[in-house]
């Protein structure tokens, strides 16, 4: 099957594309399906998702409400996001010198201004790296370095870390800040507002790198999961099938763009579907639910994290305007869908994706006909159980769950990770799962040291590194525990060199170090002092021990 693109890249830079991973260690890639089957050669992603909008006549409705609280914020329409993207996409060209195939990154929690910019680099035929707001310049480097990038776009409150990470990159040769709405108090607003709209979009082929985005490994440093124009289109154009996004809704909820949940949700599935996306600038509980009363919103996509604490106040606010919610990022327990259908009348649409794989392969449908399980593959996907040797199971026993699609894990310049993650052209997980006979995913556990907390993956061996930094730690070991809130959290196991200094305060302490160090949400929340880490003859730490105590 021939597949979209393979024609002349429009890549200046041609970084991104030699460092992809030979094809013989790609997976499998299916865009047999009717709905996959209609994408051109050349494809620019922002093209398909905003200019086609405006064209087909949706340039006065709007596309972001931008929620602060209260009656703060604002809101923004298609033909002026349009606008916006252009001019930054100018500023880029012409200020910054960005040639098709650069790298871009960008920090920012959820603003109409990031999603500009966003789209501003696609349409420069640039690649879009985007960073989590809590990441430190520690981590912010790392990604500098490995992606080469040259220009960084950030919201002007998160100036401090970015200007660390500066003086960490001396190939960073820019780095412009903006305001959430563009309002003209930072120099990049001055700088688009200085530019005239329009701009010639680079035709981009189909199987140019659009995004690379890192997610967490299990070794700590972050992998970079590239992603084509085609991919981006091809998401938006299989789940939302199902789940069913239609002109009218107007969206809400936690994840931020940085996670491809977030991006999808609030950005590319809205634009491909013409709908309206309420970005809430800090995603607490408080936010979201005055932002569903004020709105009117339809669809609430969140975290399991999120959707417990929410149900703590949902009472104080009006939900009826909702339709649907989704929820992904984590392991959706039968106990949070029951108390939230108790709450609101509402079925949560439990769901499963991964940054490898861009967005969601296997769902429930809309009325949850097997609560419990995480559902079915995705129209235009597959997915099979795994043993040891990576032969398919039959129904009825666990193994490791392997999915294949429009969508497939490309690690830049990672062979290792690439061949660990594909196997026989399929892309494994690193989740443990049981299909039934009816064709049904149900979810057991991580099969990695990876822990999802609240959503995020955590790299256990990277908490791990940190807290050895600490001058009294000796010896250490991470892992995840449950958590009927956030679903797991961080437990730290620490022999100390003085073991009589075991102590709350220092506990608290090793904490605080850790926050210092790497993003706040990676911190141990349960802190374990021992005398000796339990290990194998072979000196391996027994971690199933650790999560027993």
């Amino acid at each position: 099957m021939r597949l979209p693109g393979g024609g002349a890249t429009a890549h200046v830079d041609r970084f991104a594309r030699e460092l992809l991973p030979p094809p013989e260690l790609w997976p499998v890639f299916d865009y047999s399906a009717d709905h996959l089957s209609h994408y051109p050669d050349r494809i620019n992603a922002a093209v398909e998702l905003l200019d086609k909008a405006v064209a087909d006549g949706f340039g006065p409705k709007p596309v972001f409400h931008f929620h602060t609280g209260g009656d703060g914020g604002g809101t923004w329409t298609y033909a002026q996001l349009l606008e916006t993207a252009e001019r930054i996409a100018r500023v880029l060209v012409e200020d910054f010198g960005l040639v098709p195939g650069n790298r871009v990154l960008m920090r920012s929690g959820n603003t109409p201004m990031v999603a500009a910019c966003w789209l501003a680099v696609l349409k420069a035929g640039g690649i879009c790296v985007m960073s989590m707001s809590l990441l430190r310049a520690k981590e912010l480097s790392y990604i500098v370095a490995k992606a080469q990038v040259r220009i960084a776009l950030c919201e002007q409150s998160l100036a401090e870390e970015m200007e660390l990470t500066r003086a960490q990159a001396p190939d960073l040769a820019h780095v412009a800040y903006f305001s959430p709405m563009g309002d003209g108090s930072a120099e990049l607003d001055r700088r688009l507002g200085a530019q005239p709209a329009g701009f010639a979009n680079v035709a981009t082929a189909a199987d140019d790198v659009a995004l690379i985005t890192f997610t967490s490994g299990t070794t700590g440093n972050p992998k970079g999961a590239m992603h084509f124009h085609r991919d981006i289109l091809a998401v938006c154009d299989c789940w939302p099938r199902s789940y069913t996004i239609d002109a009218d809704e107007i969206v809400v909820g936690s994840p931020s763009f940085a996670f491809t949940y977030g991006l999808a949700a609030f950005l590319t599935y809205p634009l491909r579907y013409r709908a309206t996306a309420v970005l809430v600038s800090r995603p607490t509980p408080e936010l979201i639910l005055e932002a569903i009363q004020r709105y009117r919103c339809t669809s609430l996509y969140a975290v399991p994290t999120s959707f417990h604490a929410m149900l703590q106040i949902i009472g104080r606010y009006d939900v009826s305007s909702l339709r649907k919610c989704s929820s992904a990022g984590e392991h959706l327990k039968p106990k949070l869908y029951e108390d939230w259908l108790r709450a609101t009348g509402l079925k949560l649409v439990n769901g499963i994706g991964m940054t490898e794989m861009l967005t969601h392969f296997i769902c429930q449908p809309p009325d949850v006909a097997k609560p419990g399980a995480t559902g079915r593959p995705v129209d235009g996907y597959s997915a099979c159980i795994l043993d040891d040797d990576d032969n398919p199971l039959p129904p009825g026993q666990r193994g490791r769950l392997a999915v294949r699609g429009p969508t497939g894990c490309r690690y830049l310049d990672d062979e290792a990770r690439q061949s660990a993650f594909v196997k026989n052209g399929w892309n494994v997980t690193g989740d443990i799962m049981e299909q039934d006979e009816d064709g049904w995913f149900w979810y057991v556990d991580r099969a990695d040291d990876m822990i999802i907390s609240s959503g995020y993956n955590i790299s256990a061996q990277e908490v791990e590194r940190v807290i050895l930094d600490h001058p009294q730690v000796f010896e250490c070991a991470v892992v995840g525990v449950p958590d009927e809130a956030r679903g797991n959290i961080v437990r730290a196991c620490i022999v100390l060199t003085d073991p009589s200094r075991a102590s709350e305060v220092l506990a608290e302490d090793i904490q605080a170090f850790v926050k210092a160090a790497i993003a706040p949400y990676k911190y141990p929340r349960d802190i374990k002092f021992m005398e000796v880490l339990p290990k194998t003859q072979t000196g391996k730490v027994q971690r199933f021990r650790l999560r027993q105590i």
